[in-house]
Order: C-alpha cells, then structure tokens, then sequence
C-alpha cells in the first residue's frame, strides 16, 4: 500500500499551528515596528519646526485669522 505522503515528513498540525502563531507574531511586531518609526518621524519634524521658530515669543499659525471689521476701514492711498 503506498500512500501520497510516501518520501514526506508526516507534519502533525501542532507544529502547523505553531508556525501560523509564528507568523501572526512576526506581523505584529512588525506592523508595530512601523506605527513606532512613523512616531519617530512625526517627533523629529514637530522637533525640528519647533527650533526652525525658536526663539519666538509666539507659536506659528497654521491658518490665517478673518479680517475684522477695523480692517474694511484702512484704506491707503497710492
């Protein structure tokens, strides 16, 4: 009687699992790997636009504030 698996190493599914836990392990750490070396880049630009301002009495805007009312006012003449 000769088998399909004849000349294979019988694998139980024990070690299969393992593998797959291996494997699901190995993902983890590296997604994680990669969420810790995003953070590292997004410290070091905020970092280095922090001493691109520095010494500043006031913070960067990132947005233009609205005109006020006073400003529809000055007019200048040319």
């Amino acid at each position: 009687m000769s088998s399909k698996a004849e000349g294979k190493p019988m694998t139980s599914s024990k070690s299969h699992d393992a593998g797959k836990g291996r494997d699901k392990a190995q993902d983890k750490a590296d997604d994680q790997a990669a969420i810790d070396a995003e953070k590292r880049q997004l410290d070091a630009a905020l970092e280095e636009g922090l001493e691109e301002t520095f010494p500043g009495s006031d913070p960067v805007n990132v947005t233009q504030p609205a005109h006020s009312k006073a400003d529809h006012h000055i007019k200048r003449r040319d």
